[in-house]
C-alpha cells in the first residue's frame, strides 16, 4: 500500500503527527509516495481547512483526515489514533463516503470565462468591509430574487455545518444529494435558505457594488475577484471526495458531539 500525505506545516501538532505516521508506516512496510498519482490512499494532516486543501488534489483517491484543528468535521482521527488507523487500512477495516463536490465558472461581463474548481464545502460570493452587493439569483433560468446583501453561499451538504451553518442556513446530513442556497445578511424578508436539486444550475449575476465594495468569489476559502456585470455559475460537480471511515458513527452522532 502506498500513501500520499499532505499536511499543515505550520501547526506544531501536524509536524508531530507527520513524524509519528512516518515512523508507523516503515514499521508497518507501508510505502509513502511524493506522487499522488501513485496512492492508494492521501492523508490530510491538520484541520479541516488543510482537508479541503487537499480534496482539491484527491478525486477519486479515498481520503483520510488526521484532526490537529478544532471541531474537525471532516478529520475523523486523532494523532494518538494513527497506528490504529493504518493497521485497519492495510487490512482493509475500513469503508468509504463518497462526498457531493460543487463546481463553476465566473462569466465576465466581457463573456471571458474563468473556471471554479471542483470544491468539497461551498462556493460562496462575498465582500470586503464595506457596503453591500446587489445581485439577481437564478436557478434552472428563472430568477428567484433580487438581494441586497453581503453576498450568498451556495454549498454541499458537507459543507452545511460551514459558513452556511453560521449564517442561519440547515444543516444537512453529508451523504445527502442536495444543494443549498442562504442569503448572507439580505436586507429583505426573503431571507431563507433555499434547498434544490443536485441538477439544479445556479447564477448569481452582480448588478450593483455600493460605494468603495469589492465582491469576491471564494471557492472553498480560496478567492476571485468579481465585479458588476459578472455572472457567477454553480451546479454539481462530476466529481467527489471519497473520505475514509473506520466506524458508523452516524450523522445525528457527529451532530451532537460537535454542535455545543
Amino acid at each position: 500500500m502506498k500513501i500520499y500525505v499532505s499536511y499543515d506545516e505550520n501547526k506544531e501538532c501536524s509536524k508531530k503527527s507527520m513524524k509519528i505516521l512516518e515512523k508507523t508506516c516503515s514499521k508497518l512496510d507501508i510505502t509513502l509516495t511524493e506522487d499522488i498519482n501513485k496512492a492508494d490512499i492521501v492523508f490530510s494532516i491538520g484541520g479541516d481547512g488543510t482537508l479541503l486543501e487537499t480534496s482539491r488534489i484527491s478525486y477519486q483517491h479515498p481520503l483520510i483526515g488526521i484532526n490537529c484543528g478544532t471541531l474537525g468535521y471532516l478529520t475523523d482521527v486523532k494523532p494518538e489514533e494513527i497506528e490504529e488507523a493504518l493497521k485497519n487500512l492495510k487490512d482493509g477495516n475500513y469503508y468509504i463516503e463518497e462526498r457531493m463536490m460543487l463546481e463553476g465558472e465566473i462569466i465576465r461581463e466581457n463573456k471571458e470565462k474563468i473556471s471554479i474548481p471542483p470544491s468539497l464545502n461551498d462556493i460562496f460570493i462575498s465582500k470586503n468591509t464595506f457596503g453591500v452587493i446587489r445581485f439577481d439569483t437564478i436557478i434552472d433560468d428563472k430568477l428567484i430574487n433580487s438581494y441586497t446583501a453581503d453576498g450568498i453561499i451556495v454549498c454541499t451538504p458537507t459543507g452545511s455545518t460551514a459558513y452556511n451553518l453560521s449564517c442561519g442556513g440547515p444543516i444537512v446530513d453529508p451523504t445527502a444529494d442536495i444543494i443549498t442556497v442562504t442569503p448572507i445578511a439580505a436586507h429583505t424578508l426573503m431571507n431563507r435558505s433555499i434547498i434544490i436539486s443536485n441538477k439544479s444550475v445556479i447564477q448569481i449575476k452582480i448588478t450593483q457594488l455600493r460605494g468603495n465594495t469589492k465582491s469576491y468569489v471564494l471557492h472553498d476559502g480560496k478567492e476571485i475577484e468579481i465585479s458588476v456585470g459578472d455572472t457567477v455559475k454553480v451546479y454539481k460537480s462530476s466529481k467527489k471526495t471519497k473520505l475514509v471511515k473506520f466506524t458508523k458513527q452516524s450523522f445525528i452522532d457527529t451532530i451532537r458531539k460537535n454542535i455545543k
